[in-house]
């Protein structure tokens, strides 16, 4: 196994342990143990748990927002109904996730419960490449649409974040339970409703 080879099974076994475990709980240990590797292996690529925490968290935000921002690509690249682009584009971002996918954002719920015990830079690192520039991503179709007179909005950054928060299926009150494919629909074409009532000409 060459070394670039050891370090991917370090972050893979990484991301399944910190995606199950929270950094907290999470150990060297554990990390070394799923990913086939002895924890000196681990000391030789990484200087600790925080720096291997931070590689993976940037590292899998970064494929998480590549991925969202194929989506938007497919789906808003060329509007031809706004409504029915966004809810498709709502639709395809909220579909469950598989794979590395699923274990991401299991990793970003682990963050969110112990967000007071993650060091800043992981969490700073995991916005910028993840969350944050998915949104600049959307606020320049917006803006697009905004120059268009399609859209009615100040500030294309506010107006994307209240376009995602309405599409969320993220709800608290459900903590742990999936919404169903009928639900998803539901929650996505009312959300991109209300998105449109606000700022449509």
């Amino acid at each position: 196994m060459t070394r670039e080879d050891k370090r991917r099974a370090i972050l893979a076994g990484a991301l399944t342990v910190f995606a199950r475990d929270g950094y907290t709980r999470a150990s060297i240990d554990a990390i070394a143990s799923t990913a086939g590797v002895s924890t000196r292996t681990i000391y030789n690529h990484f200087a600790d748990k925080t720096e291997l925490f931070q590689t993976v968290i940037r590292e899998s935000a970064a494929q998480a927002a590549d991925a969202q921002i194929a989506v938007m690509d497919r789906h808003l690249r060329k509007v031809t109904d706004l409504e029915a682009d966004l809810v498709e584009f709502g639709r395809e971002l909220a579909a469950p996730s598989s794979g590395t996918q699923a274990e991401h954002f299991a990793l970003v719920r682990q963050i969110n419960a112990e967000a007071g015990h993650i060091p800043q830079p992981a969490i700073d690192a995991w916005q910028e490449t993840g969350p944050l520039r998915v949104r600049r991503e959307l606020a320049g179709y917006l803006r697009q649409w905004i120059e268009r007179g399609l859209l009615r909005a100040a500030d294309p950054d506010r107006a994307a974040i209240h376009l995602l928060l309405l599409i969320s299926t993220d709800d608290p009150s459900y903590r742990g339970i999936v919404p169903t494919e009928k639900e998803v629909a539901e929650i996505v074409s009312s959300g991109v409703r209300a998105f449109l009532h606000g700022h449509l000409p």
